[in-house]
């Protein structure tokens, strides 16, 4: 389904106003990709990009052509690793942000979230029982 002008308007009007907001469609999309859902983290990437410094930027601080990052992120697209790893990486050090993978509780609630695993209440029992068993 296609984004309305609005909402993409009212997406990179909050972004230029709301440094965390920006911050954070940053991080979603970095936590999309790492827990499998591709589709989605190009998407916000995509959002993002068009939001802050645009592809004309983003192509000449990592030599790739605009029109290939373009359709590296459209729903077709499939980034090499290696592409995708480089760019988070330059957008994370202009946006003075660095993101860690760690395990946590936002992978069980992120798979309850998608239906792919046990309910959220499930997930906190279980960690409250490990806890009080320390």
């Amino acid at each position: 389904m296609p984004l309305t002008r609005s909402f993409k308007e009212t997406i990179q009007a909050r972004v230029k106003r709301d440094a965390a907001f920006r911050k954070e469609l940053l991080r979603e999309s970095v936590e999309c990709f790492v827990l499998g859902d591709i589709e989605t983290g190009k998407a916000v990437l995509r959002d993002y990009i068009n939001a802050t410094i645009g592809f004309a930027e983003l192509g000449e601080a990592t030599n790739h052509s605009p029109k290939s990052l373009m359709r590296m992120f459209s729903p077709s697209g499939n980034p090499q690793a290696r592409n995708l790893f480089e760019i988070v990486d330059y957008l994370q050090r202009k946006e003075k942000v660095r993101f860690s993978v760690v395990a946590s509780i936002r992978r069980g609630l992120a798979q309850a979230r998608k239906g792919m695993g046990r309910p959220a209440d499930a997930v906190f029992d279980e960690l409250e029982r490990a806890d009080a068993g320390r």
